[in-house]
């Protein structure tokens, strides 16, 4: 029973990244809860905002919300790798970052509609000053990374208050300065990391990654499922809904089995450019899903005629996160499989089936338009297994 009860203090020192059987933790998986809570806000938004037509503003609204979420969240699980001490002060501390996302999450609205970022920067703050007091509590107690802590705890710092001057910026500097603060946030990492990098471990990493995937998805699916649930409440089943349930329901699938295809675990160490081309690549990976949802919800509106849009905008909606999905996901399984340019050029016709096929909803109807994405979907799928498994066949020369 003792075993459950955590420590009051533990020496925070690094974590053995060769530990066998390291697992995602459980309150590795409610932190990750609370932050599909605010991708969910953001997902939200972005559907009720295609669906009537704002595209630029909506767009370049979701991206920034979005930001701030999957940076939090990236910074926290590397560290976790690293650090996890799993007692009473990191718990507190976590919770801390926690209440700090769902903050973030109640603003979102307010950074859409009203493009006011104030309450969505406070919570993002009180995120990142968490991972401050986690960083020098690891100087503290581990000399061997202290140099690398240090780095992070005051680039951290630094560019947490430029996130609240920037609230007092005028349009267009506001825009400016939230671009030059995240090539600041990105840049933390790869400075840190440079002569030393942390302890982190990279099975724990690709399993982080792969089960923040999987619940993403899973948002997806809760969205769609309640988009669906609303218009058959309103005038019963149809053909049209069965065709975009079953459509949505391939695309999910063939989503989740391509990004399980290859295992990021042999390359992540491989180089710092490698791990954090891998780890900052999965902004659009999760992006790119959660928006799926929102546009597989807007092409839900475009066939009960309360999208304010055409048929192939709606299409179009789908189409978009989907091809940024596979691009992103093809750039980075290309560096782990022997068939790298099969791949991409695979992604490269998908991507162009996506488009003629969206082009085409007018002719399809959007309901036939996602089936035939759907369909397509799993037909990429089949042809990247085709081509992994014609590579690993091949006699070796």
């Amino acid at each position: 029973m003792s075993e459950h009860i955590p420590p009051l203090r533990r020496p925070m020192v690094a974590r053995d990244p060769a530990e066998q059987h390291r697992v995602a933790t459980p309150l590795e998986l409610l932190f990750d809860l609370c932050f599909v809570a605010a991708v969910g806000q953001a997902a939200a938004q972005l559907h009720h905002g295609l669906a009537e037509g704002h595209f630029a503003a909506t767009g370049i609204g979701y991206l920034m919300v979005f930001f701030a979420i999957w940076w939090a969240w990236m910074n926290f699980t590397w560290f976790a790798s690293a650090y996890d001490t799993d007692d009473v002060a990191y718990r507190a501390l976590t919770l801390l970052q926690m209440a700090g996302v769902l903050v973030l999450a109640a603003g979102v609205p307010g950074a859409f509609h009203d493009y006011d970022f104030t309450i969505a920067t406070i919570g993002y703050v009180v995120m990142r000053v968490a991972m401050v007091a986690q960083w020098l509590r690891a100087a503290r107690q581990h000399p061997e990374g202290r140099a690398a802590a240090l780095r992070y705890a005051g680039g951290v710092t630094v560019v947490q208050v430029g996130w609240i001057l920037r609230l007092a910026l005028p349009h267009p500097w506001s825009e400016v300065g939230f671009v030059v603060l995240v090539l600041a946030e990105l840049a933390v990492p790869a400075v840190a990391e440079k002569r030393r990098q942390t302890a982190w471990h990279p099975h724990h990493i690709a399993e982080r990654y792969g089960l923040f995937t999987i619940i993403v998805l899973g948002e997806v699916v809760l969205a769609v499922t309640a988009a669906i649930q609303e218009d058959v409440a309103d005038g019963g089943w149809s053909a049209e809904l069965l065709e975009i349930g079953f459509g949505g329901l391939l695309m999910i699938f063939a989503m989740w089995w391509t990004y399980f295809k290859h295992s990021a675990v042999e390359h992540l160490r491989d180089s710092l450019r490698a791990s954090l081309s891998w780890g900052y690549g999965h902004y659009l990976v999760f992006a790119g899903i959660a928006a799926v949802g929102a546009g597989l919800e807007v092409a839900i509106d475009s066939s009960a005629h309360k999208a304010h849009v055409s048929a192939v905008t709606a299409a179009l909606t789908v189409a978009i996160p989907l091809i940024v999905y596979l691009v992103t996901t093809g750039i980075l399984h290309s560096g782990m499989a022997d068939a790298g340019v099969a791949i991409l050029v695979a992604t490269a016709v998908g991507c162009g089936l996506l488009v003629a096929t969206a082009l085409l909803a007018d002719r399809l109807s959007i309901s036939g338009t996602v089936l035939v994405m759907g369909i397509l979907m799993a037909l990429l799928l089949v042809a990247g297994l085709f081509i992994q498994h014609g590579r690993r066949s091949a006699p070796a020369r």
